[in-house]
């Protein structure tokens, strides 16, 4: 397989903070063209067998998918896992105690809501949450849209839910190194979600990459939903400088907040080595 490939490695369904099932993410994507797919939830692996099923039926392959928040530098920084076995007993703890923490800091995000006259977000929230377990800002987000407080989830993140805003409480998520061995120990590719998403400088860019690579770390998304085409080119050249395989994925949540379509993105530079070259004897 080559770089020109309709590869989506990267996706959300109602099992994290999608507002779509398995089945209708596969659906849509196999509409736009995708060949190779990924269902990619955060911190929760429990859509992986419908997925592919569901890629399956629609003639797609396949590459089992998470996406692992970790806290490095005092930031959230999402590692995606590809190709790795969905059994792993290792993998599944480490997943469970990742998502431990989210419910207690939701209650904490709702009174902090309801210091500025916010009142009722947990149990709003709580409405858009497929899974409890995985409540997230964007399910509080949806519900101020809905609630008539903002417009667009957009505005909520300008003026709610991050740092320094009301209903932003900080959480510190699993460490890299962990999310990096839980993925490779059940024989996945680590791949750094979205890099140019953190702000990080230069020199904080060098010590994720740096750390990340030290771990065992094999990936990074280059073309993705949130890039610029001038951000292709910057982490291109990143993979290059550090010997990671490329990635493409949407980061597709919903067809009515996504901004990117699944399957639409511009093909991966042909002078890289795409992840899914390197993960070829784990495509279903």
């Amino acid at each position: 397989m080559t770089s020109i490939l309709n590869a989506d490695l990267h996706c959300h369904s109602v099992v994290s903070d999608g507002t779509l099932t398995p089945e209708a993410l596969a659906q849509r994507a196999h509409a736009h063209g995708v060949e190779l797919w990924s269902l990619t939830d955060h911190d929760e692996i429990g859509g992986q067998a419908r997925a592919a099923a569901a890629a399956k039926s629609h003639g797609m392959r396949y590459l089992t998918g998470v996406e692992i928040s970790v806290t490095f530098l005092n930031k959230t920084v999402h590692i995606v896992g590809l190709g790795f076995d969905a059994d792993n007993a290792t993998l599944r703890q480490g997943l469970l105690q990742t998502r431990g923490g989210r419910g207690q800091r939701a209650k904490e995000m709702a009174q902090d809501l309801a210091r500025v006259g916010i009142h009722g977000a947990y149990e709003g929230a709580l409405k858009f949450a497929g899974n409890p377990e995985l409540i997230s800002r964007t399910h509080f987000a949806r519900h101020l849209v809905e609630a008539g407080v903002c417009k667009e989830t957009n505005e909520v993140f300008r003026k709610y839910l991050t740092e320094g805003k009301p209903g932003f409480v900080e959480h510190r998520w699993a460490q890299l190194k962990d999310a990096v061995q839980w993925i490779t120990g059940a024989g996945g590719m680590a791949v750094v979600a979205h890099p140019a998403r953190y702000g990080f400088t230069a020199n904080e860019e060098f010590a994720l990459f740096t750390e990340f690579k030290g771990h065992g770390g094999q990936g990074v998304e280059v073309v993705t939903g949130s890039h610029t085409t001038a951000e292709y080119v910057v982490y291109a050249d990143v993979a290059k400088e550090y010997g990671l395989a490329g990635s493409r994925g949407s980061d597709f949540h919903s067809p009515l907040e996504s901004h990117t379509e699944l399957g639409t993105l511009p093909y991966l530079p042909g002078n890289l080595t795409p992840v899914w070259e390197v993960l070829s004897s784990r495509i279903q």
